[in-house]
Parts: structure tokens; C-alpha cells; sequence
């Protein structure tokens, strides 16, 4: 009755212990390192085996009985490494000498030594037959039963036959069902402790999924506003396609009914004036249905870029012959300047290069009133410190209006401009500075741009000069 008491009490303990381990860990070790955790653990294993001796039966003066084994049992389903058993087992065993070093004490030690050595090669085994968990516990709690019935008969001081005839009928039962009884206990902290890690990361997932669907959400709500957006563009594109369309069209349909109609005192310089009206108004119209199709392409993939050697010396001569009369009726300085290092050629698409650099100093010429149109054609080593490569810099300036800085990440986008409405002072389609970014893009380049608000523009078209016939004008 006595074993009943004292075993019952033990595993009372072991209870306790082990609750109270569960909230230490849940308050005070979970944000502590792996390491500590472990050695934690460890360390409460050994004190549950030496509260159990402390609050164990004595039988005699010097011989204890007691649950000192259910720790090992917890352990060898427990850790991964065999050693860390045989060191719980050494442990508990020595603390048994702290109770007085006597014959009993030393075979207690003795005892538990073995049973860490057993249950680090049961833990061995089982994990080579790949049983399950509740497998593994019930094989250790009647493994490590059985050895210790064993140790204490033939290690302990008392008689093997007083041990199997009086002691261990009762002790073994009593062992084996309050092991199974503690274990499920444990096994239940197990499992809840599990359940509120699960919980845990659930919550971290739930909140981390909420903020990604924030995130989309705004991503979203951005978009829409950016689709409203292009499709108010769309609007009033088309509003001024019609308006840009209809103005040459009309001045083509009126100058050319004037000139069929019958009228003798029509002179033959005004006859001519109409037909340079007819001419420059279809040279507009065909610059805006021009400037359509190729977007059309560019946004389809479909604009191909022929390369080929581009004479750099013959791009003032071509640019000239198309704005010397623009600066000339507009009364703006117009000046073309060549850095001395450049190439004499370079492999791109001439056409291409040409169409973006025209279209830059249109609008140059566009949006500037008086002062001066400048284009610099410079060399420049461009990259990182390592990796420092030769570009070709195309710089067209102007003393204009200049672009307001709300305005300016939006410029190169198709259908927008700095003022989108009907009644635009310059006109246009917009679509020039979108036609020359996509442009530059395909060849391998890109466009900066700095500009104030009435203090002029710069428009900067970097091209690579890779594989380019690289002789220098001022060695030519």
C-alpha cells in the first residue's frame, strides 16, 4: 500500500513539474534560442528524476523506491540524440549519491547508468524500424520497466527473492501504469503546446496574408485610378486627333476647291501659295498618321530596326535641312555642335535616329518663343567603375516654356501631354516623345530629360557604341 502511496505521489509531482515547465516555456523560453531550449529541457529531465528519489519510499535506512525512471522513459521518445540519454541517465543516477554515498546509492547510480545506455540503444533501434510515436513510448515504458526490475534484483541490497516474491509484483504494475498514465499526460501538454504553436503560426500567416491582400488592394485601387486615368487620356486623345486631323484636312478640302473653282482674277502667286498651303497642310497630316502607326507598331512589336554604319559628320548637314527655316521664321538661334573625340560612324539604325532626333527638336522649336535650340553630339564613358562603356549623347536643348515638375513623369506616356485639352496652345498629337522613348529602347538606348518650368529643356538620346566603326573624326 505504501508503494501505491508513494509512486502515486511521484507521479503527482512529475505533473506538477511538467505544468509547470509548460508555462515556463510558454512565458519565459519560447523567444530564447534553440540552444538554451534544449539545455532546458535536459536539465528539468534530470530534476524530475531527483525529485522523485527526494520524495521516494525508503524501504531501509538506505534503499529508495521510487519513479526516477519515468524521466528517461519521456526522454528516450523525446530528443533525437542517443547521447543526450545516456547523459540524462548518468545524471540521475549520480544524483543519487547526493542522498549519502552508501552500497544502495551506488547500485541506484549503477542502475540508472545502464538504463541511459539502454534506452539510448533502444532510441537507435526504433528509429531504424520507423515506429510511430505511440509504438515507441509503449516499447520504452516496458523496456525500461523490465531492465530496472532486473538492475534492482540483481545490482540492489536486497535479495533477488524477497525483490520478485514481495516488491516487484506490486512495483512492476504500479511502475508500468503510472509511466503509461504520466506519459499520456505529457503526450496531452504535447499536443497543446503544438496546437498553440499552430495557432501562432496561423496568426502570423492570417496576418501576414491580410497585409498582403492590403497591399493588393491598393495595388488595385492604383490601378483603377491609372485605367480611369488612360481611358480620360484616350478621350481627349481622340478629342484632339479629331481636332489635329480635321485642321489640315480642311485647309487641303478649301485651298483645293479655290484652286478647281473658275476665278480669272486669281493670280498665279496666290494659285501657288495655295498649293504650299495644300502641300505643308498634307505633310502634316501625313506626320500625324505617321506618328500613329508607329506607336501601333511599337506597342505590337512589329517596328523593325534595321541596322547599319551611320555617318555621325553627316547628322548637322540633315538636321539643318529641316529646322534652318523653322529657327529662321522663328527667329531662334540654332546651333549644331560635334564633340572633336566622336566616331566617324556608328552601327544603328540611321532612319530611327534620325525620326527620334527630329522629333525631340520639334518640340524644341515648339515650345520655344525666343532664345535658342542647341544640339550637342558628345562622347561619354557611361557605367560602373569596372565596367565603363562609350556612348554616343545626342543633346537637344532649348530655352522654351519648359516642363512643370507634376508634369514631368508623365510625358513620355502615349495620349498625355502637359496640357491635354482641345484648345492646346502648340498642338500635336503627343505621341512624339512615347514614339521616341519605345524608339531608343530599340535600339538599345534611353532619353533623359531635365527641364524648369520657364527656364528651357533638355533632352538627352544615349546610344551605345558598341561595334560601332570606331575612328575618331579628329584622327580622320
Amino acid at each position: 500500500m505504501e508503494f501505491s502511496k508513494i509512486f502515486l505521489g511521484n507521479t503527482a509531482l512529475l505533473v506538477t513539474v511538467a505544468y509547470l515547465a509548460n508555462l515556463i516555456y510558454k512565458y519565459a523560453l519560447s523567444r530564447t534560442s534553440s540552444s538554451v531550449k534544449y539545455v532546458s529541457s535536459v536539465l528539468l529531465i534530470i530534476f524530475c528524476g531527483w525529485l522523485s528519489m527526494f520524495f521516494g519510499y525508503n524501504v531501509s535506512e538506505n534503499v529508495i523506491f521510487d519513479l526516477r525512471i519515468i524521466p528517461l522513459i519521456i526522454a528516450t521518445v523525446s530528443y533525437a540524440e542517443p547521447l543526450t540519454l545516456v547523459i540524462i541517465g548518468a545524471s540521475i543516477g549520480i544524483s543519487r549519491l547526493l542522498f549519502g554515498i552508501n552500497e544502495a546509492s551506488i547500485a541506484g547510480c549503477l542502475n540508472l547508468c545502464i538504463l541511459g545506455v539502454a534506452a539510448a540503444l533502444l532510441h537507435v533501434w526504433m528509429n531504424r524500424r520507423s515506429f510511430g510515436l505511440i509504438t515507441q513510448g509503449l516499447i520504452t515504458i516496458i523496456v525500461i520497466n523490465l531492465l530496472n526490475c532486473l538492475d534492482i534484483a540483481f545490482l540492489g541490497v536486497i535479495s533477488a527473492k524477497t525483490y520478485f516474491m514481495e516488491i516487484m509484483p506490486i512495483a512492476l504494475p504500479l511502475s508500468l501504469v503510472l509511466s503509461l498514465i504520466f506519459s499520456l499526460i505529457l503526450r496531452d501538454f504535447q499536443l497543446e503546446g503544438n496546437r498553440m504553436v499552430q495557432i501562432k503560426h496561423s496568426n502570423v500567416l492570417l496576418s501576414a496574408q491580410a497585409e498582403e491582400l492590403h497591399k493588393a488592394k491598393i495595388v488595385l485601387e492604383e490601378r483603377a485610378r491609372e485605367l480611369a486615368l488612360s481611358s480620360q487620356y484616350k478621350t481627349e486623345f481622340l478629342a484632339n486627333m479629331s481636332h489635329e486631323l480635321r485642321t489640315p484636312l480642311n485647309s487641303i478640302i478649301n485651298f483645293a476647291q479655290l484652286i478647281s473653282e473658275p476665278d480669272e482674277g486669281r493670280t498665279k502667286e496666290e494659285i501657288a501659295e495655295y498649293g504650299e498651303i495644300i502641300y505643308q497642310s498634307g505633310q502634316e497630316l501625313l506626320t500625324i498618321i505617321n506618328d500613329i502607326l508607329d506607336l501601333t507598331k511599337v506597342e505590337a512589336g512589329q517596328l523593325e530596326i534595321v541596322n547599319e554604319d551611320m555617318n555621325i559628320s553627316e547628322i548637322p548637314q540633315l538636321v539643318a535641312m529641316h529646322f534652318e527655316h523653322a529657327a529662321e521664321r522663328g527667329n531662334i538661334s540654332f546651333e549644331i555642335q560635334l564633340d572633336e573625340r566622336l566616331p566617324q560612324t556608328m552601327y544603328t539604325d540611321p532612319n530611327r535616329v534620325q525620326q527620334i532626333l527630329r522629333n525631340l527638336l520639334s518640340n524644341a522649336f515648339k515650345f520655344t518663343h525666343d532664345g535658342q535650340v542647341k544640339l550637342n553630339i558628345r562622347l561619354e564613358r557611361l557605367g560602373s567603375t569596372d565596367q565603363k562603356e562609350d556612348w554616343i549623347v545626342f543633346d537637344v536643348i532649348d530655352s522654351g516654356i519648359g516642363i512643370p515638375k507634376e508634369k514631368q513623369a508623365h510625358i513620355f506616356e502615349a495620349f498625355k501631354q502637359a496640357d491635354g485639352s482641345i484648345s492646346r496652345k502648340y498642338g500635336g498629337t503627343g505621341l512624339g516623345l512615347s514614339i521616341s522613348r519605345d524608339l531608343s529602347r530599340l535600339l538599345s538606348g534611353y532619353i533623359e530629360m531635365e527641364s524648369e518650368e520657364g527656364k528651357g529643356s533638355r533632352f538627352s538620346l544615349h546610344l551605345p557604341l558598341i561595334g560601332s566603326e570606331a575612328f575618331y573624326l579628329h584622327n580622320s
